[in-house]
């Protein structure tokens, strides 16, 4: 699809070549009927000139040439005449052995002549009645020179034009550009607002832009507001349920059901489920609601201190060691991001037995995430089972029971895959798939 820029410099152009044409002609025709008007004035003042030449002599009518111009005179001047009356028909000398024809009607001709040595005459003829005779004098002049003028005139004109246009082109091009600058700077803040540079528009901007970035705005504010909420109130609602669950597993355990054994296990096994479904639905629920474009984990800064953390909960004896691009920020949830590899991270330090390793690295359609431990690992056999949706999250194999629970939903509100591999480690190595949500976004 066309810019804005290119279908106005398009439409600039072609309305300027087709007023320019049409100006340059109307000029040219306008200049050319007046100057024909002008000659045509001088013509016909000519041929009143050679009617007062018209005198009676001993023979009758003749013309007295000391009246006539000296140019009629020369042969080939440019200047020519004829009279015809009912007696004969005079010519000038100018025309020598030649012959102008007589022009069909009076008034200046439409048609240019065609006379002596190719010259193109323009050509009037009026009609008189001088002592008691119809008289009908004719009179050219040569066109040539004026027609040559018009050429060079069109070929200036044209020259002119032409660098008129361009002038006028390089102008709109800086006019449009300047007065196009604030939406393509709007342009490149929507970009860095899909890359998650920023979360907010620049609210400066030409009044004619500025409702729809208050409004986008707006909305921005109105979506991360509501999220913050949505995630408090679900935090309250864990925190809120969180109490009177463990009453019911105490009640559960306590010595009013012992004498019940299997009713006592029944009731303590469906409230555990009930707790960790709950955590799993709150937990989805609150990744559900990260729709901002702005939001993203800066690696050099959240790290660190992840990893110092961990490194303070499971002794100084573990190393924790990370591979990570320098610079590198995940399009995603702060909070979202700190869970993911806290719980990868953890889960790798309760079964490591000197060291885990963190890499993340990009890739064409997104980012890959690994966790390798040199711990006892997972047997191949089970490591389908640990994934499979449904089974419980207490059966599944210790150490990477619940942790990979919350990864796996994590991973699958984003849109990712995870894997269990072999760690290069000798232990497990949790390996994740991650599309990058802004190409998401753009297509």
């Amino acid at each position: 699809m066309k810019s804005i820029q290119a279908r106005l410099s398009l439409g600039l152009v072609a309305v300027l070549v087709v007023v320019g044409v049409v100006l340059a002609q109307l000029t040219l025709w306008l200049f050319e009927a007046g100057l024909q008007r002008y000659l045509e004035n001088g013509l016909r003042k000519e041929s009143e000139n050679l009617l007062v030449a018209l005198v009676r002599g001993p023979s009758g009518l003749q013309l007295d040439e000391r009246r006539v111009s000296a140019a009629y005179q020369r042969p080939f001047s440019g200047y020519y005449f004829r009279i015809d009356f009912e007696h004969g028909t005079w010519r000038s000398r100018s025309l020598w052995d030649l012959d102008m024809p007589k022009p069909a009607a009076p008034g200046l001709s439409d048609s240019h002549v065609l006379g002596p040595e190719g010259q193109q005459l323009l050509a009037l003829r009026a009609d008189y009645r001088r002592l008691g005779q119809d008289i009908s004098i004719s009179v050219a002049q040569d066109y040539s020179p004026v027609r040559d003028g018009f050429r060079r005139l069109q070929q200036i004109g044209l020259g002119m034009g032409l660098v008129a246009l361009l002038i006028i082109l390089v102008l709109q091009r800086i006019t449009v550009t300047r007065s196009l600058r604030p939406l393509e700077r709007a342009r490149r803040q929507i970009a860095q607002l899909q890359q998650g540079q920023r979360s907010q528009l620049d609210a400066a901007v030409p009044i004619e832009l500025a409702p729809l970035v208050d409004q986008v705005n707006h909305l921005l504010a109105h979506t991360e507001d509501s999220l913050r909420r949505s995630r408090n109130a679900l935090g309250n609602l864990g925190h809120a349920l969180k109490t009177p669950l463990a009453v019911l597993l105490s009640l559960a355990s306590s010595e009013r059901l012992r004498d019940r054994p299997e009713v006592q296990a029944q009731l303590r096994e469906q409230l555990e489920q009930i707790q960790q479904r709950l955590a799993r639905e709150l937990n989805r629920a609150r990744l559900a609601g990260d729709a901002l474009p702005g939001a993203q984990f800066d690696c050099d800064a959240e790290l660190p201190g992840l990893l110092a953390t961990l490194g303070m909960i499971h002794g100084d004896g573990l190393q924790l060691q990370r591979d990570v691009p320098p610079g590198l920020l995940l399009p995603w949830d702060r909070e979202d991001v700190l869970e993911l590899l806290g719980n990868l991270l953890d889960n790798a330090c309760k079964w490591a037995d000197s060291e885990v390793r963190l890499g993340i690295a990009t890739s064409a359609e997104g980012y890959r995430l690994w966790v390798d431990d040199d711990g006892p690992g997972i047997p191949e056999a089970q490591r389908s089972q640990v994934l499979e949706r449904g089974s419980r999250l207490d059966e599944q194999v210790d150490g990477h029971g619940l942790g990979l629970g919350i990864v796996r939903d994590i991973v699958e509100a984003w849109g990712g895959q995870l894997a269990l591999q072999q760690s290069p480690l000798g232990g497990l190595r949790v390996s994740l798939e991650l599309p990058d949500r802004r190409v998401q976004r753009a297509v």
